[in-house]
């Protein structure tokens, strides 16, 4: 599963702008100037931090209900929404080397006709995985 929403606590601060926190995750938190650029960064750090148990194998748990979320005095739950498969495709996109095995005719034939083989393995995979 890549697409989550889980329940953050916004809390206004003093000299404005928000803190926010998502109490299901763990160092799960950030900040934001105002309302927009905190959905922003939640967001982020949301995408950020379960990408970080998908990678570990860790089991992501179930977002709260908003209402068994207690609140402090002034204090507000918004859902954020992220996509960890868009976030991989932006921030884990660093090249990795594969050896594969091919017949040497259908190799002969490609590099005659000049084709990328890493290009028409990526849009291959992608196709497979249905990307």
């Amino acid at each position: 599963m890549s697409k989550y929403a889980y329940p953050a606590i916004f809390t206004p601060e003093d000299e404005g702008g928000f803190s926010i926190r998502f109490p299901d995750l763990e160092d799960c938190y950030t900040c934001g100037d105002d309302i927009v650029d905190g959905l922003i960064m939640a967001e982020d750090v949301l995408a950020l931090v379960l990408y970080g148990y998908e990678k570990d194998g860790r089991d992501i748990p179930l977002p709260s209900k908003e209402t068994d979320i207690p609140l402090k005095n002034g204090e507000f739950v918004n859902y954020v929404a992220c996509d960890t498969l868009e976030y991989r495709k932006i921030y884990s996109n660093k090249a990795v080397k594969k050896t594969l095995t091919i017949p040497e005719w259908l190799n002969e034939a490609a590099t005659a006709m000049g084709l990328n083989f890493s290009q028409i393995l990526q849009e291959a995979l992608m196709s497979k995985i249905q990307l």
